[in-house]
Order: structure tokens, then C-alpha cells, then sequence
């Protein structure tokens, strides 16, 4: 029996495409579950180009007796990751101005400055801990700002976030189960200490606006009338947490493909022009939201199957970016693969709004720490550590060597 990578790494067991195998069949209802698991890439772009269909609020179909504490509705108001055309279309409209392709690009100068400020403040020589010295503070030092809460406060975000994501249990609708209350109690922990925070910041902008994102978020208007309370705090807290962890291990995961395949470390270091496509071939090798869940809203035929309506659906974005009907050779890491139609940013209406932010923040990082370092490389004895969520794919801490 090979042990690939993801063995050695102690990836998820679930995982099973990071271990070179294709799924029995691409879509399955999973009993145990109580939900649908869909692995295929044109099935999932089926699903994530149908919002109609398929359905983006999940919380309707989760039982009460899951969450008996939680104010689902007062939680999701303003999500825009839970929330279904003609309000998604128009949420969305008020926070793309903040991500226009100009806006992100004149934020380069401040991402390359930041990224040298916080590789300068390493102490030890001829080493990193690359997540905790760069790719989890990079990203949100950049988001905290647009979103204009200060970034000082980052160590609270990620005792919070790290609370919302720590379980390595796979979610189950059916299955009655105190390690899974537990796991659900305490990521709603951390999501309220997170929105209470930024509920402080909300009121103080009603009252004294600044030029910033939660000020614009306040001030907005949705057909004539102000957003909510809740609806602006659930908006800057999915802009505050999509819009760091995604690059926290797009970064790491990066730096990590490229030390398993030094031929390519070697290459793009040689041709910078490469580090873009070398980043889209990192997130469809290793992608860090592994899954993205929708509900069906009529009885659908999904790949030769029939899902009922009012069904959960565990749309595994990840599996699908190794479907050899879509990838030649999937288990392979090439940066010159083209097309590379990944689904690591999502399709349809959904597409990850801060996806060029992300991109350029990967690719202003790689290329200073290219030009920092002569080599990155993993040290043998102290391994990766990944993410225990099984719907994600990321590192959580990466030492390197830097000589």
C-alpha cells in the first residue's frame, strides 16, 4: 500500500482524493449523515450555477433540537454566503464597490509592505513558522483595515476562529451525539464573541463614521431602507472571516506544494511569471474550503440520481478539482495546467467576492518571500500541521528552514 502525502500529514481520513482515489459515485446519500454528499465537478457547477434549485440557506433544514440556543434567523440575517437571490444580488452590490478591480489593486503597495514588516519582526535565523509569522497575519491585518477595526485585535479573531473550527467531526442531521453538541456549542461560542465584537464597532460607526467598510456597510441603503443591525454585523463577519482564512491557507498551502515538488520551487523562482498559475494550481491541488453545503428546493436528477426536495447537499468542492473527467491527471501538482477550471473560489452568483484580494495577496507574498529567502523548506521531525475540520484543507502551522 503507497502512503501519500496527505498520510504522512495526517490529513482527514474523509479526504479520500488527497489520497490518489475517485469516489464509487458523485453523488450519495449518506445515511449516517442524514444529508447528500456530491463529489463530481459538473454536477457541483450544476448546483453552484442553479441558485434557484439549489438553495444557499441551509439553516432551514437544520433541526432545532441541533442548535436549541441559537437565534438561526437573527444569525443569518445579512449572510451572504446563506442567502438566495433577488437579496443576495443586491447585498452583494453593496460591498462589491469595496473589491472593484482597482480598489484591490491599489492595495498592493500596503500588502508588500505589510508582508515585509512581519517577516522582519522574525527573530529566529534561518527560520519561520510561516503561518503564525505571515499567512494568518497578512490577510487580516488587510481585511481589519478595509473593514476599519483594528488589526492590533487579531489575536482575539483567531482564539474565536479557531473555536468555530476546531471539531474533526463530520456533521451529522441525524445523529444524536454530546461530542457533536459539544463541537456545535462551542463554534457557536466563538461566531458570538466574534459578531459581539463587531456589534461594538457597528454601533460606534452609527454614531461616528469613519471612511471605512463598516461605515459604508451602516450607511447603505437596500431598496430605500438602512440595513439592520444584525444583517450589517453578519455581513462584516463573513467579510472578516472569508476574507483571511481562505488566503491563510491558499499562503501555506502554496509555500507547501511547492517544497513537495522542488522542481517546481526551482522554476518559479527562476520565472516569477509563473507564480499566478502556480497559486490557481495549489488551490485546485489542495483547497482550502473543502465543501460548500446548498439544499435542494424541488426534486432534482443530479447525476443520473434523484435527490428529493428539502435535502442537504456537502458539495465537495475539493474532490471535485481532482475529477479526471475534468483534470488530466489530477494527482499530479502542474502550474502549467490549462484550462484549470477549479471550483476553489465557487461559481454562479456565489463566486467568492474577495477572490482577486486573496489572489493578490498570495502573489505579492510568494514573490517576497522568493526574493527573502533562498530556500523554504519543511524541516524534517516537525511536520505541517493541518486544519482538523474535515471541510477544510489547510495548514495551521508550517515550520520552514529559510538557508
Amino acid at each position: 500500500m503507497t502512503t501519500t502525502p496527505a498520510d504522512t500529514w495526517g490529513l482527514h481520513a474523509s479526504q479520500f482524493w488527497l489520497r490518489g482515489k475517485q469516489p464509487e459515485s458523485r453523488v450519495e446519500f449518506a445515511a449516517e449523515l442524514g444529508m447528500w454528499n456530491v463529489y463530481g465537478h459538473p454536477e457541483i457547477e450544476e448546483i453552484l450555477r442553479d441558485p434557484a434549485t439549489f438553495s444557499s440557506d441551509t439553516t432551514r433544514l437544520v433541526p432545532k433540537e441541533m442548535m436549541p440556543d441559537a437565534d438561526l434567523e437573527a444569525m443569518t440575517a445579512g449572510n451572504l454566503l446563506q442567502l438566495d437571490p433577488p437579496l443576495h444580488n443586491k447585498m452583494r452590490k453593496l460591498v462589491s464597490r469595496a473589491f472593484t478591480p482597482k480598489v484591490v489593486a491599489d492595495l498592493e503597495p500596503r500588502i508588500a509592505a505589510i508582508t515585509h514588516e512581519m517577516l522582519d519582526a522574525v527573530t529566529t535565523p534561518g527560520r519561520l513558522e510561516l503561518v503564525e509569522d505571515l499567512a494568518y497575519p497578512l490577510p487580516v491585518i488587510v481585511i481589519a483595515e478595509l473593514l476599519g477595526v483594528p488589526a492590533s485585535d487579531r489575536h482575539l479573531f483567531k482564539g474565536w476562529v479557531d473555536k468555530m473550527f476546531e471539531s474533526s467531526e463530520q456533521l451529522s442531521l441525524v445523529k444524536k451525539d454530546e461530542k457533536q453538541d459539544e463541537a456545535i456549542k462551542k463554534s457557536l461560542e466563538g461566531q458570538k464573541s466574534l459578531t459581539d465584537y463587531l456589534g461594538v464597532h457597528v454601533d460606534e460607526r452609527r454614531k461616528q463614521p469613519r471612511e471605512d467598510l463598516l461605515t459604508k456597510l451602516v450607511e447603505a441603503e437596500l431598496d430605500g431602507e438602512r440595513l439592520s443591525r444584525n444583517e450589517v454585523v453578519n455581513f462584516a463577519n463573513i467579510l472578516l472571516l472569508a476574507g483571511h482564512i481562505t488566503t491563510t491557507m491558499l499562503l501555506g498551502n502554496s509555500v507547501l506544494c511547492l517544497d513537495t515538488h522542488r522542481e517546481w520551487d526551482e522554476r518559479i523562482r527562476a520565472d516569477r511569471s509563473l507564480v499566478p498559475p502556480a497559486i490557481e494550481e495549489s488551490l485546485r491541488f489542495l483547497t482550502p474550503f473543502a465543501a460548500v453545503a446548498r439544499t435542494t428546493m424541488r426534486e432534482v436528477e443530479l447525476g443520473g440520481v434523484t435527490v428529493p426536495a428539502d435535502q442537504l447537499l456537502m458539495t465537495w468542492v475539493a474532490a471535485a478539482n481532482r475529477d479526471e473527467r475534468v483534470f488530466t491527471d489530477p494527482d499530479a501538482f502542474d502550474p502549467l495546467r490549462d484550462p484549470n477550471p477549479h471550483l476553489a473560489f465557487g461559481r454562479g452568483i456565489h463566486f467568492c467576492i474577495g477572490a482577486p484580494l486573496a489572489r493578490l495577496e498570495g502573489r505579492v507574498a510568494l514573490n517576497i518571500l522568493f526574493d527573502r529567502y533562498p530556500a523554504l523548506r519543511t524541516i524534517p521531525g516537525e511536520p505541517p500541521k493541518f486544519q482538523v475540520n474535515p471541510n477544510m484543507t489547510g495548514v495551521r502551522e508550517l515550520p520552514l528552514t529559510t538557508a
